[in-house]
């Protein structure tokens, strides 16, 4: 039954997850139920019909001979099973009969294993004394015996719904996480017995372990996780060709579009109507998990509509699948899922176009796919070796945090479930999401939340103005208010008051832009620069975007500050924050602010980016996560936070030493202002018996000295953004979003670069890549702006041979910013070309080649 269908297992499963996120946050062990074991399991042995019965040696279940089955048990289950010394014995189940094991599992790169106790082993082995040993139930790679549950759950879910609850006991956890906390009519379904040794070791909670500690094992995971996901999702590694119905003419629309990553780029047919097709060719083995195709609505009456999947042999084929598309997707549908067996050949039909469409266009093709069986969490990536970068959970032992990871799953599980149920819709208030919130990393490893997102901002889009504002801005006073912001304190030149200020609407009929239009509609004003030759196809735009993102956080720690918005942190020249800023405190000026948060929200929902070096502290707040003073504000004053630590632990004599009768009720804010933390504050000296009082009150302040302008910025971000979709997403992700990824590698670069009347192989793109690998990484982002108007990923760049021709040596390279498009000459040295491209990058940034500015 599904969840909506009955309110009370959705209290119960709500009720079990506040239960986990309180015991999460407090380090506390989690409620049994959730990680329930049962004390015994009846498998059968399931022999493999693709392997002759005299050659299945190895196999999961221990080795075969003729008619019949050997299991051998190993003391633990980090032994190799093919090592046939480190067998402790083998047994022989006579035919037709159960194997009766524990439930404790262990996953690792051998295989799933599971544990036979005492009083097990010895009913196989009748008059031995026997101890408890760890049998291979099944092996990851395809082939081999395997032992299968007798009866899976939802054989005995079935079974209590035709049969009644006392038919059979409940022993799955999910099953157990229902009955222990759903409220039932009548009599509860029986609990099978449990196993408690293997429920206390998944309680386990080791005595240094913090919430922080179950942050760090989350990221590990879904960064050990999203690597594997991406292999998977290579369609190379599962298929040895494509073949399509047809094509266009146009080169640009080929089969090869379908599994370059990009988007931008489609297969498009060229045929008749109802008879296109995709055909895969399956390498042997394959297992599709899922098949993934990317649409896009824009694209009219291209837009498949109805798509069937059919799988098998040669020409046998059989329909599989047949998926009705919605005519407003932008994205990813899955039209097949879930194979159980290898399809050599799998087609997918496209059986109908949006509007009557004749020909189809498919912008992408994905698959997930396994030649493993999928048996759960490897312990195997836990070990210390992989934690480098995690070092709280470095002194913990691998199988603890394989343990605990298993338990995160879980919740996870349950999570998924009712995710959709407890998020607030577009004008909806939080509801009983708060509890979620403040678990809000643990979402990262939620496989609904994409989705949901997804359709949180296609319901909240509006559609695109029936016109483009066209702002005409003055770059060249920009930059002189920029030298020297203290001739001009309105700030009327910089680029984002002139922005701010044509985007005004010129009557009371003219409505203010929304920025909540589909994501394609990614340029949102229409720039001409006084005295510069750009036409403006969406570089300019960017130039702009990138214009007032240097005004409000200048990556210059030396320029003075062009606008008052922002201020810059104690931390600056330090190595770990130098460049982070806080919102003014002192800036009261309430409409920009929120007018920046409206900016964010567009850049989190388009492909543009507006470039703000802002805190944790400040990204927390904009999403509604708790700060920390001890976790949070280091980024922001470091020193500050050691002194108020250091006046914690000091000693009467020390403090009077240190403090006397200077140390009064005030305190210092960002903006250099002084502010009193009790009236009168500045006039009442500080005792060293209220010491801790004041420094309650001293991190209270400065956690709260921007409140009134993030507020603001939140509201902003609001209008643009539904609340549910700030509640799906971590802060980081957030920041990402708005502010693109601010590490540029070349490696990066390279997959994001296309060639144009250009090889790969080309002499002067070796040249070009050896050049920016001696680029540092704000170099690297200034090259990007030139190129794209972007200065930060991704951006596409588009790589073409210099217009004047391949002589032209000593020419710096050009650049047009709305296409994106590098004209690179033929340099006679990586040196030449790493010197021409820096000059280029800082200073070459208002010349673009899209017109001669005497052509107004």
């Amino acid at each position: 039954m599904a969840l909506g269908d009955n309110p009370h297992l959705l209290l119960g499963r709500i009720r079990i997850l506040n239960r986990c996120t309180e015991s999460f946050r407090r380090s506390e062990p989690v409620p049994e139920s959730l990680c329930y074991v049962p004390k015994e399991v009846c498998y059968k042995i399931c022999k493999d019909s693709s392997s002759s019965s005299s050659a299945s040696t190895g196999a999961a279940a221990g080795g075969s001979t003729v008619g019949k089955t050997l299991l051998a048990i190993f003391e633990s289950p980090h032994q190799v099973p093919q090592s046939k010394k480190l067998c402790k014995y083998t047994i022989e189940p006579k035919k037709g009969t159960c194997i009766r094991t524990t439930g404790e599992e262990y996953c690792n790169s051998q295989g799933l294993w599971v544990k036979m106790n005492k009083e097990q082993l010895e009913e196989l082995r009748p008059g031995q004394e026997l101890e408890e040993g760890w049998i291979l139930v099944c092996k990851h790679t395809e082939g081999g015996d395997r032992l299968v549950p007798v009866e899976s759950p939802e054989t005995i879910g079935r079974q209590q719904q035709l049969f009644g609850y006392d038919d059979k006991p409940c022993y799955r956890w999910e099953q157990v996480v229902d009955v222990e906390n759903t409220v039932y009519i009548g009599s509860k379904p029986k609990i099978a017995e449990c196993d408690s040794v293997a429920i206390q070791k998944l309680r386990y909670v080791p005595p240094t372990w913090t919430y922080e500690c179950d942050e760090d094992l989350v990221h590990y995971f879904y960064d050990h996780i999203g690597k594997e996901d991406e292999n998977l999702g290579s369609v190379k590694q599962c298929v040895t060709s494509i073949d399509v119905s047809s094509s266009s003419e146009d080169p640009s629309g080929g089969v090869n579009c379908l599994t370059d990553g990009d988007t931008e780029t489609y297969w498009e047919s060229d045929g008749m109507q109802g008879q296109h097709w995709i055909r895969l060719h399956m390498k042997r083995g394959t297992l599709v998990n899922k098949l993934i195709l990317t649409v896009d609505s824009t694209d009219d009456n291209y837009m498949p509509k109805r798509v069937t999947v059919y799988g098998g042999e040669g020409d046998n084929l059989k329909k599989l699948s047949d998926v009705t598309i919605d005519d407003n997707l932008i994205g990813e549908v899955c039209v097949l899922e879930d194979m159980t067996s290898h399809l050599p050949v799998i087609e997918i039909r496209i059986e109908e176009c949006r509007d009557e469409g004749i020909d189809v266009r498919i912008r992408g093709l994905k698959i997930k796919s396994s030649c493993e069986r999928d048996l759960g969490l490897n312990a195997d990536v836990f070990h210390s070796s992989n934690l480098v970068r995690y070092p709280r959970l470095q002194g913990t032992l691998p199988d603890i945090l394989y343990r605990r990871a298993l338990v995160i799953q879980r919740f996870i599980s349950l999570l998924d479930n009712v995710l959709p149920h407890l998020v607030p819709a577009w004008d909806y208030s939080l509801g009983t999401f708060n509890q979620i919130k403040s678990i809000k990393q643990f979402l990262l490893l939620s496989k609904r939340r994409s989705a949901l997102i997804i359709q949180c901002l296609k319901d909240s889009e509006t559609i695109k103005p029936n016109f483009m504002p066209r702002l005409y801005i003055n770059r060249r006073l920009a930059m002189e208010h920029r030298d020297n912001p203290s001739l001009d304190p309105s700030c009327k030149n910089a680029v984002f008051s002139q922005v701010y200020e044509g985007l005004k609407p010129s009557d009371k009929h003219e409505k203010t832009l929304d920025y909540r239009w589909p994501a394609r509609y990614d340029q949102w004003w229409e720039c001409k620069f006084i005295a510069e030759g750009i036409i403006d196809q969406g570089g300019g735009f960017r130039d702009s975007l990138a214009d007032m993102s240097e005004e409000l956080c200048p990556s210059s720690a030396e320029c003075p500050m062009p606008l008052p918005f922002f201020t810059r942190t104690s931390n600056q020249g330090d190595f770990e924050a130098r460049d982070y800023y806080v919102p003014n405190p002192s800036c009261k000026d309430f409409h920009k602010y929120e007018w920046i948060g409206q900016l964010m929200g567009a850049a989190l929902r388009g492909k543009d980016f507006l470039v703000l070096a802002l805190p944790g502290l400040v990204w927390k707040q904009l999403t509604g996560e708790a700060v920390s003073w001890s976790k949070d504000f280091p980024a922001v004053d470091s020193v500050l936070v050691n002194l108020l630590e250091a006046m914690e632990n000091m000693d009467k004599e020390t403090f009077e030493f240190r403090f006397g009768e200077e140390l009064v009720y005030t305190t210092p804010l960002t903006d250099g202002q002084t502010m009193d933390l009790i009236p009168g504050g500045s006039n009442v000296p500080v005792r060293y018996e209220d010491r801790k009082e004041f420094i309650r009150l001293v991190q209270k302040a400065r956690l709260e000295e921007s409140k009134q302008q993030i507020v603001a910025m939140q509201a902003g971000l609001l209008k643009v953004v539904p609340q549910a979709v700030l509640d799906l997403l971590t802060w980081q992700e957030v920041e990402k979003k708005v502010c693109g990824d601010p590490e540029i590698t070349v490696e990066a670069l390279k997959r994001l670069t296309r060639y144009e009347d250009l090889e790969q192989s080309d002499v002067r793109v070796q040249y070009l890549w050896e050049a920016l690998t001696n680029f540092t990484n704000e170099d690297r982002s200034r090259f990007l702006r030139f190129v794209t108007g972007r200065s930060r990923l991704p951006a596409p760049i588009y790589v073409f041979p210099d217009k004047q021709g391949s002589d032209t040596t000593d020419a710096l390279p050009q650049s047009s910013t709305c296409s994106s498009t590098l004209y690179l000459p033929n340099y006679p040295s990586a040196k030449v070309c790493e010197e021409k491209l820096r000059y280029a990058a800082y200073n070459c940034v208002a010349i673009d080649t899209d017109m001669s500015p005497w052509e107004e």
